[in-house]
């Protein structure tokens, strides 16, 4: 093996390590923009927003766990302006934690569209699985310091007949969650054909 070989190789690794970087780095930045634009529901503390993509596509183009990294970005940088007492993000964080690691790790064994789009399926039916106890004993339980419980029990019964905060959150909650992922696996499948050789660094 010549020196030269072993010298080219280094430098492509090099360069691979700082375009992971830079790409995670654009994405964890795209990913917190993305947090601000929330779509209001039914529910009005319950909005709708695309922050997961980005983490979705890094988990697709460079690993599950750069996907994981980007969630962890995002919402390290939304503490500066949290309104729930650093408690939202950390649910955000766990379930789309959750969301891009799944979906990566099954994409990562066969690197097809057939298998990026069943693994996200897979990875926002198990996020919308862990969305019950995540807002049943960790979000929830703040809320309560600031809304009584009775009210926000309220805000579900003017939508649809339930009679507890656990029927809410299973028959609202668990839904959303599972359909926001959804459209996230559904535009990641119409945009990471054309943006991977970006995310690669392979535009030449």
């Amino acid at each position: 093996m010549s020196k030269e070989y072993i010298i080219n190789q280094n430098e492509k690794t090099k360069a691979n390590k700082t375009h992971l970087i830079v790409g995670c780095g654009v994405l964890a930045a795209v990913a917190t923009a993305l947090q601000y634009l929330e779509i209001p529901s039914p529910v009005n503390f319950i909005a709708l927003d695309f922050s997961d993509l980005p983490a979705l596509l890094g988990a697709f183009a460079y690993g599950p766990i750069a996907g994981v990294l980007i969630e962890l970005v995002k919402n390290v940088i939304h503490l500066a302006v949290s309104r729930s007492g650093y408690v939202g993000e950390l649910s955000n964080f766990i379930l789309g934690a959750v969301f891009t690691l799944t979906a990566g790790l099954i994409y990562q064994k066969h690197k097809t569209k057939k298998s990026a789009i069943l693994g996200g399926v897979i990875g926002a039916l198990i996020m919308a699985v862990v969305s019950y106890p995540s807002n049943l004993f960790v979000v929830y339980p703040f809320y309560y310091n600031f809304m009584p419980k009775e009210a926000v029990l309220g805000v579900y019964q003017a939508l649809f007949k339930v009679n507890s905060i656990e029927m809410a959150i299973l028959i609202y909650n668990v839904p959303f969650t599972f359909i926001k992922g959804l459209i996230s696996v559904a535009i990641s499948a119409l945009i990471y054909k054309p943006l991977r050789p970006f995310l690669k660094g392979k535009t030449k």
